[in-house]
């Protein structure tokens, strides 16, 4: 056992995301020798119960399953996550890792619904579990941190990198905004002063497409390896990283192992967000919609991925790429990659998995090309498509005839129930300021929704 001082990552929410992509780039820097660093992980919620089992059983360490477009898998085991803390009512493992100074780092994955900030980058209150943390209770990101950051205060443990991971547009800076709101409201002067002084939130890019594991993955493992892994896990080959780098006391050599450590994440980040996460669950939609199971049966279907390219080759790449500020990326080859990605028939991906969250994803990665392409007085008719395409899934869904249970964190069901039992549906819908923002109920919305519904119904070979 080496003696040099290790130094942590703790890692809040142990999902598949975080086990397919973070722990990769640090196993990797452990396979080159640089042991430096290790990953500490826990749970905020009582989630995912047997998988930390078997995890714990297994001493942190599992198998990664990854295939790509031809079909080919690869078995790596993952051992960077040393630690994995059981989750208790008071967080009491979490919070005696985050007080050890050896703690540099704490990363996040709670996905884009878990950061309760509305169209302004505001708390929004209507969220249960937001007000029950901000009257001291610890279940999300921002009551979480509190504790935790409050012991390490406390402790006199030194500065300290709080590192979004998560599918949010700026994501360290309005995760950041959204503590030091909290904060305010909790009424706690002593530690947001600690924050301002001794924490960054870089903003981050991350990228690898990772099923949820189902039983067929351990057995395969099983197969290739002879290790009976409950733990076991796979996603796609391509895995993308790109950080701002602005730590506050230390980290890992990343840029060694593919990292992409930049000034600035927001070429990145949009291009993401608009180019991948959006078609993404246009396909998701789209493909419920005609019967599909899998984003690869919709990618595969002509139709539906005519509708992501003319999306993003239409409205997203003249917002993103015009000459008095041209991307730094090859857009038109970011979009092909994609595509075909999506249309990987190995990895299986579940619309119900994908289509989720859709009260999160419309603002968050369809509303800025509506807004851009309007203000530049461009048509909006192939993404308005989108938004579209939730709607008349929406409707599909509240009368019970989606093939899953639809989650969506950031949807009021009375919301959802009032626009679909309107007189008007598309109107309701376009007028919704959640969804929409400044551009609810704009007559160019609506219009182009009601086009786009129209062109929704034919695809889907209905007269309504």
């Amino acid at each position: 056992m080496s003696t040099h001082l290790r130094l942590t990552q703790l890692h809040l929410g142990l999902g598949s995301f975080h086990r397919a992509h973070q722990a990769v780039y640090l196993q990797a820097l452990h396979a080159q020798g640089d042991k430096s660093w290790r990953i500490v992980g826990g749970n905020l919620r009582p989630d995912m119960l047997d998988t930390i089992a078997a995890l714990q059983a297994q001493n942190g360490t599992y198998t990664l399953e990854t295939v790509n477009t031809a079909g080919e898998r690869f078995y790596q085991t993952i051992s960077a996550i040393e630690n994995v803390i059981s989750w208790d009512a008071e967080l009491s493992g979490l919070t005696q890792v985050a007080a050890d100074p050896n703690t540099r780092i704490i990363s996040f994955t709670v996905t884009e619904a878990g950061y309760y900030l509305d169209a302004h980058h505001q708390l929004d209150e209507h969220f249960a579990d937001l007000r029950a943390d901000l009257a001291g209770a610890h279940s999300t990101i921002y009551g979480a941190l509190t504790k935790l950051l409050t012991a390490r205060m406390q402790a006199n443990a030194g500065a300290v990198t709080l590192l979004n991971c998560d599918n949010l547009r700026s994501n360290g800076e309005r995760f950041y905004g959204g503590l030091k709101q909290f904060l305010v409201k909790r009424g706690d002067t002593a530690l947001l002063a600690w924050v301002e002084a001794n924490t960054t939130a870089p903003n981050a890019m991350v990228d690898r497409i990772t099923p949820r594991p189902t039983a067929d993955i351990r057995e395969r493992v099983k197969a290739a390896t002879g290790r009976d892994d409950a733990a076991a896990l796979m996603a796609e080959t391509f895995i993308q990283w790109v950080i701002e780098d602005h730590f506050a006391h230390g980290r890992p050599a990343w840029e060694q192992v593919g990292v992409e450590m930049v000034q600035d994440v927001m070429p990145y980040e949009e291009a993401k967000i608009r180019l991948l996460n959006a078609p993404h669950s246009c396909i998701a939609w789209a493909g419920t919609l005609r019967g599909y199971g899998y984003i690869h049966q919709g990618t595969q279907d002509p139709d539906i991925r005519q509708m992501a390219y003319d999306y993003v080759t239409q409205d997203v790449i003249p917002c993103l790429d015009h000459p008095d500020h041209p991307s730094p990326i090859n857009l038109a080859h970011y979009r092909d990659v994609v595509l075909d990605r999506f249309s990987n028939p190995n990895i299986l991906d579940t619309n119900q998995r994908v289509a989720m969250d859709g009260f999160s994803k419309i603002p968050g990665f369809i509303q800025p090309t509506l807004r851009e392409a309007l203000a530049a007085g461009r048509s909006i008719e192939a993404v308005a498509m989108l938004p579209a395409l939730f709607l008349v899934f929406l409707q599909r869904q509240q009368r019970g005839e989606v093939p899953f249970n639809y989650e969506d964190q950031a949807m009021n069901p009375a919301t959802a129930q009032a626009i679909c039992q309107a007189d008007d549906p598309v109107a309701a819908f376009a007028a919704e300021r959640v969804l929409f923002g400044p551009l609810a109920g704009d007559e160019r919305l609506i219009a182009a929704l009601r086009h786009a519904v129209a062109r929704v119904h034919q695809f889907m070979g209905a007269t309504a």
